[in-house]
């Protein structure tokens, strides 16, 4: 079992920046990837960027150029550093991990990219 817990979400004006954090009560280099994904109501949870065991990165197209995942392997936090953040950004985001041929999800946390 896997608990993941976000942090660092909340209300921030377009072209501002926030960092979310995801601490994993397992070793991130454990995982098989590791990831970010949001949603919006009424829309399917959509993949925004993982890294896998070997630290590859990858983005969602719309993210790319924008948003930064990375990892705190001793402190076991994956993070996600958004920048230029846009109205259409605004959404819960999870936190993801593939554990042992699972998949294990966090609570979410709010983002709202508004004026």
């Amino acid at each position: 079992q896997v608990q993941l817990v976000e942090s660092g979400g909340g209300l921030v004006q377009p072209g501002g920046s926030l960092r979310l954090s995801c601490a994993s009560s397992v070793s991130i280099s454990s995982t098989h990837t590791m990831g970010w994904y949001r949603q919006t109501p009424g829309k399917k949870r959509e993949w925004v960027a993982g890294i896998s065991s070997d630290g590859t990165a990858r983005y969602a197209d719309f993210v790319k150029g924008r948003f930064t995942i990375s990892g705190a392997l001793a402190e076991n936090i994956l993070y996600l550093q958004m920048f230029s953040l846009k109205p259409e950004d605004s959404a819960v985001y999870y936190c993801h991990a593939d554990y042992l041929n699972s998949a294990f999800w966090g609570q979410g946390t709010q983002v709202t990219v508004s004026s």
